[in-house]
C-alpha cells in the first residue's frame, strides 16, 4: 500500500466510530490508520484499543496540538503518501482511491485536497480548498454552496488539512507542520512553504467526505480560533513572505487588519483578536522565516499575482 492515513484524535468519542469504519471499507482496500491521540480525556482511545485492532494508536502525554499530532504520524508513515484526515469525517468508499488517482498525476502536486461536505446537509459543502489573498485572509472555498457547483478539479492555494493527501518525499525538502502554529492556518502554511519551492496544490472533487465541523473548539467563531488565527496568520505573513513582498502588500495587509478589528470588535471579541495579533508578533520575533532563495523569485512572484487575483475574486463577490 501507498498510503497511509493519519487522524489527530482529541475527545473523539462521538465521531471516532463512524470515522474508523469508513476507512475500514475503502475500495481499495486494507489501509493502515495510524491515530495519534492528543490526552484525550474521553473514552476514544479505548474505543480504538477494543474495537479498531489493526488501528495504530499514538498516545501522546498532552496536547501538542494538530501540527505535533500530525507530525507525529507523518513520521511514523512508511508509505509514499499520508492522508489527513479530521476524526470529525465519514469517508466514503473511494475516497483514498481517489486522492491517491488525483496526486500521483504529476510529481510536481504536492497536496489533493477531498470534496468537504457538510455532515448534516451534504448536498452543501463544507470545504473545496483555500485561497489565501493581499489582504491577508485565508478563505474557505465554496462554503455553504452546492456541491454541484464545485465538481472540478482545480489549483488551489492550499489544501484543507482536513482531508487532503500528500507526497511525503516534499516534507523532507520544505519542512513538516510548523508546531509553533498549535491550531488554524497551519495548512496554509505548509502548502505557502511548498509553492515557495515551486510545488502545486491541488482539489480533488471525486474523493469526497463528510465533516461535522468545529467539533472539538465547538463554535465557527471563539476566542480560541479567533486570537489562534490572528497569531498564526501574523506568524504565517512573516515567515514566508519576502521583505520586499511584504512591502507590495503592507497597503493591504494593514486594511485586511483593520476589516477584521472592526468585525470581531462588533462580535465582542475585538481584544481576543488584538492579543493575537501582539502574541504573532513576538512569535515572528521568535520563529523562522523561509530564506529567500533567488531561484524562488518566479514562484514568489506567482505566489503575489494569485494573491491579487483572490483579493480581486473577494472585491467581486
Amino acid at each position: 500500500m501507498d498510503v497511509s492515513v493519519i487522524i489527530p484524535n482529541y475527545n473523539g468519542e462521538k465521531y471516532i466510530r463512524a470515522c474508523l469504519d469508513s476507512l475500514l471499507t475503502q475500495n481499495i482496500g486494507d489501509v493502515p490508520v495510524i491515530v495519534v491521540d492528543n490526552a484525550s480525556a474521553d473514552g476514544s482511545c479505548g474505543i480504538i484499543e477494543a474495537e479498531y485492532p489493526s488501528v495504530r494508536l499514538i498516545r501522546l502525554d498532552k496536547n501538542y496540538g494538530f501540527s505535533r499530532a500530525v507530525n507525529e504520524g507523518i513520521r511514523a508513515a512508511r508509505t509514499e503518501f499520508v492522508i489527513l484526515l479530521n476524526n470529525d469525517t465519514r469517508a466514503e468508499a473511494d475516497f483514498v482511491s481517489e486522492l491517491l488517482r488525483a496526486i500521483r498525476r504529476d510529481a510536481r502536486i504536492f497536496s489533493c485536497q477531498a470534496q468537504m461536505r457538510q455532515m448534516d446537509e451534504p448536498q452543501l459543502l463544507d470545504n473545496a480548498g483555500d485561497f489565501y489573498c493581499a489582504l491577508g485572509w485565508a478563505l474557505t472555498r465554496g462554503k455553504g454552496k452546492s456541491c454541484a457547483g464545485y465538481l472540478k478539479e482545480d489549483a488551489v492555494f492550499s489544501a484543507c488539512a482536513g482531508a487532503a493527501i500528500y507526497r511525503k518525499s516534499i516534507f523532507e525538502k520544505i519542512g513538516y507542520f510548523d508546531e509553533k502554529h498549535f491550531a488554524y492556518l497551519e495548512d496554509v502554511d505548509i502548502c505557502y512553504r511548498a509553492k515557495i519551492a515551486g510545488y502545486e496544490n491541488r482539489y480533488a472533487p471525486r474523493a469526497v467526505v463528510y465533516h461535522k465541523g468545529s467539533a472539538s473548539t465547538g463554535s465557527r467563531y471563539n476566542r480560541f480560533k479567533v486570537g489562534s488565527a490572528a497569531r498564526n496568520n501574523l506568524y504565517l505573513i512573516y515567515k514566508n513572505m519576502p521583505f520586499w513582498q511584504i512591502l507590495i502588500n503592507l497597503p493591504f495587509l494593514l486594511a485586511g487588519t483593520l476589516i477584521k478589528l472592526l468585525f470581531f470588535t462588533a462580535k465582542g471579541m475585538g481584544g481576543t483578536y488584538l492579543k493575537g495579533l501582539w502574541q504573532g508578533v513576538l512569535l515572528a520575533r521568535s520563529g523562522e522565516k523561509v530564506p529567500f532563495l533567488p531561484e524562488n523569485f518566479d514562484n514568489c512572484w506567482r505566489i503575489q499575482l494569485e494573491l491579487w487575483k483572490n483579493l480581486a475574486r473577494i472585491v467581486k463577490n
